[in-house]
């Protein structure tokens, strides 16, 4: 099966004083804005990077939930938080970490369906930097 996905984004201007905005397929992101000072400072609105945080945490919580799914285990919760770095004109690093609540699980049966999520999800398999996992079961 093929899935297709898009988004567009304007940009209007120099690479410091222009203004961008993005818009998705599903209108979540209607013309957000994102510039120079929401990349690089601490301005108003979204920025490439803190996205691909968003697809990174949503893609590995997915993976996990469907993991445990597969292994006859649902989560009450699975909370992914996902910080990006880049550094010199590039991603380095996405490190996940990860607050679980699974009953009946065992911590090692949650250990290995943690690190299967990781290698298997999507998103994993598109960046091309060091991923870090911190995983913790409540």
């Amino acid at each position: 099966m093929q899935i297709k996905r898009k988004s567009t984004a304007i940009w209007n201007g120099t690479g410091k004083e222009g203004t961008g905005s993005l818009t998705s397929q599903s209108t979540v992101l209607s013309a957000a804005q994102y510039g120079f000072n929401s990349r690089f400072a601490d301005g108003i609105g979204t920025n490439p990077e803190e996205l691909i945080a968003a697809a990174h945490a949503g893609c590995f919580s997915m993976k996990l939930a469907f993991n445990l799914q597969a292994a006859d285990f649902t989560a009450d919760e699975i909370k992914t938080e996902c910080e990006v770095i880049l550094e010199n004109g590039g991603v380095t690093h996405s490190n996940l970490i990860l607050h679980a609540s699974i009953p009946g699980i065992t911590e090692e049966k949650f250990i290995e369906l943690v690190h299967d999520a990781k290698e298997n999800c999507p998103i994993f398999k598109l960046l091309n930097c060091e991923i870090s996992l911190d995983a913790h079961l409540s």
